[in-house]
């Protein structure tokens, strides 16, 4: 049985860390964590009234930030609408999520 994830825990400004990305898994860091440079980190904004912001790295390296909604299923899977979108746009396999870590199935 998957572990329920506790959603309180996913509201926060989530940027990948790519440096801890194995085969198998992809790595989000609070935003206020300390990452090595890198020329740009997509990520998400994870918002407790089920709005979000995809971040997204734009051709000039900036972010670019699309709005949307989330919700989590099953306990453990993260889903991700864009505007007004009524099917999820991406879904996402939590293995594990702590205050500092959210580690993605690739």
């Amino acid at each position: 049985m998957p572990q329920e994830i506790d959603s309180q825990l996913l509201c926060n400004r989530w940027l990948h860390s790519y440096e801890e990305d194995t085969a198998d898994q992809t790595v989000f860091r609070p935003a206020s964590f300390k990452f090595p440079p890198a020329r740009g980190r997509d990520g998400f904004e994870l918002r407790p009234d089920g709005s979000m912001i995809d971040l997204r790295i734009g051709p000039t390296d900036r972010i670019e930030e699309v709005p949307g909604k989330w919700r989590l299923d099953d306990g453990n899977r993260l889903l991700f609408y864009e505007q007004s979108s009524p099917n999820p746009t991406r879904a996402m396999q939590i293995i594990s999520a702590d205050q500092d870590r959210l580690a993605i199935k690739k």
